[in-house]
Formats: C-alpha cells, sequence, structure tokens
C-alpha cells in the first residue's frame, strides 16, 4: 500500500510547526494594529509596495472577483524571493491560513505567513478546485503570441515588469506568483484547470510578513476568469475585471513579544567543493 502522507512533516517547534496563537493574536486583534497604507490597483495594471517585518498586510477584492497574481521579495536582497515550487512540497499547492510562502535557495526562509482568508472555507469544489493557486503561473505575452499570433502588452508578467521598474528591477526578477483568490485545479487527464473566480466584494487575503518585504501585484488581465483568454470559447474579459485593494498595518510592539524574523538556512553552502582535510 503506498502512503499518501505528505513528504515533508512538520516536528514540534520546527519552522513547519507553525505558532497558531500567535498569528491569532497578531491577526485577531483590529484595535491593535493602525493602518500605515492603503491604495487600489486599477484593472488590468499592476503596482508594487512594502510591507515591513512584523507589519500585515490585507488583500481585498473592492467591488466585484478578481484574481490577482503576487510576486514577493526580501526588500534588502531580491536574489531572495518566493519559491512557488518548493512552498508547494512544504505547504500545499492552494495555501490559506496558517501556511506559509518560502524563498529561493540559498536562504530558505518563509516570507510571510498567511493568517487570515475569507475563502478559507471553500475547501475542494465539485470539480476538484480550490483556491490561492500556486500550481498555475502568471499570464504572459510571450505565449499569447504563440497561442494567439497578437501582442497584448497588459498580462500579469508585463503588468508586474512594469511595478518592480521603479525599485530596479527588471523583466528578470519577475518570478512564479502566487495566484490570489484564484480557483483551479488538475484534471482527469492531469491538466491544469481554471474557473471563475469564488471570491465576492469584500473578501480578502491577509498575510504577516517575516521579513522587510517587497510585494507586487497584477490585476489580472483575464478579471474573474469566467471568459477564456484562449481557445474556440475565447472573448474579452474586460466586462469581469475589477480593481483590488491593498492594505498594510503596523500591529502593536506588544503582540510581536518573542517573534523574530526568521534565519536563513543554516547549512554552510559548501556544496562538497571545499573539500575537509581528513586525519590520518
Amino acid at each position: 500500500m503506498v502512503s499518501t502522507e505528505a513528504a515533508y512533516q512538520a516536528t514540534e517547534g520546527g519552522p513547519l510547526d507553525v505558532d497558531k496563537a500567535f498569528y491569532d493574536r497578531v491577526s485577531g486583534s483590529p484595535g491593535d494594529r493602525r493602518l500605515v497604507d492603503r491604495f487600489t490597483i486599477p484593472i488590468r495594471s499592476g503596482r508594487a509596495w512594502e510591507v515591513p517585518a512584523g507589519h500585515l498586510c490585507r488583500i481585498v477584492t473592492v467591488d466585484g472577483p478578481q484574481v490577482g497574481d503576487l510576486n514577493v521579495w526580501n526588500r534588502h536582497d531580491p536574489r531572495e524571493r518566493l519559491w512557488a515550487a518548493r512552498t508547494r512540497q512544504l505547504q500545499r499547492a492552494h495555501v490559506s491560513t496558517y501556511d506559509r510562502l518560502w524563498s529561493t535557495l540559498p536562504f530558505l526562509r518563509p516570507l510571510l505567513t498567511v493568517t487570515d482568508d475569507t475563502l478559507d472555507g471553500y475547501g475542494t469544489d465539485g470539480e476538484g478546485g480550490r483556491v490561492h493557486d500556486l500550481l498555475g503561473t502568471r499570464c504572459d505575452p510571450y505565449v499569447n503570441r504563440m497561442l494567439t499570433g497578437e501582442d497584448f502588452d497588459f498580462h500579469c508578467h508585463s503588468n508586474l515588469v512594469r511595478a518592480v521598474l521603479p525599485y530596479g528591477l527588471t523583466e528578470f526578477d519577475v518570478h512564479d506568483v502566487l495566484n490570489v483568490f484564484q480557483c483551479t485545479g488538475l484534471n482527469a487527464d492531469d491538466q491544469y484547470f481554471m474557473k471563475a473566480c469564488p471570491a465576492r466584494p469584500g473578501d480578502h487575503f491577509e498575510f504577516f510578513a517575516e521579513l522587510d518585504l517587497l510585494c507586487a501585484l497584477s490585476t489580472c488581465p483575464g478579471g474573474d476568469l469566467s471568459v477564456p483568454l484562449w481557445g474556440p470559447d475565447a472573448g474579452d474579459p474586460l466586462d469581469v475585471c475589477h480593481p483590488i485593494g491593498i492594505e498594510v498595518y503596523a500591529v502593536d510592539d506588544e503582540l510581536l513579544e518573542g517573534w523574530t524574523p526568521p534565519e536563513r538556512a543554516a547549512y554552510r553552502n559548501l556544496h562538497g567543493m571545499n573539500l575537509p582535510a581528513w586525519k590520518g
């Protein structure tokens, strides 16, 4: 019999053993948070912003269902960024409350921890769809050109490229995303599928910044994804596009007592290239 247990198991006190009481305390005390930044990202566009360590960030569907493609970096070293594949292994392919987004090698530490998700109860629908997707990646103009023969400069990849330029980053820094509010799964043929976004006005996805973060989000040109972007049923989804709101909060220092930013991976980066001198 083949075991279906998760390959990566949480050991008590380890980095996969999340202190749920701490994150509940930080997120569950609205009177102990102070709004420090708020803005709205218009349809088919992108924006980058900073979230200091120990702050909360909330992504909100302002007036209708909308998918947002999220990139995350260490604010002080953009070589450390979201590693979608390892996060799928360490957490799951669709994340929610208490899950963490992990960074690339050689850092390998939590960038953020999800603290609140109004779609947490969506679970798995009748077609196997789940929300907040790490299976897929951002839509991009290269695939669009390949499939349609047409250029379109407002895919999520392009929106994210424009968003990070003021921070000195380029297209090479844009990476695989967390598709916030996106409902996806794998069909019987192990093929990726997307469904209409189940979010409603006021739904939110909130996270706690474990490090000083640079975040960027694109409001997907597909809107709520109820209209296919490619294939025989493709159309212009402009009517199902909505803005997304961003809110950043500072929390009282007392709530952060006992918390420290995670250290980078303890492995010493030798890789056998600096061989030890064996005694004897």
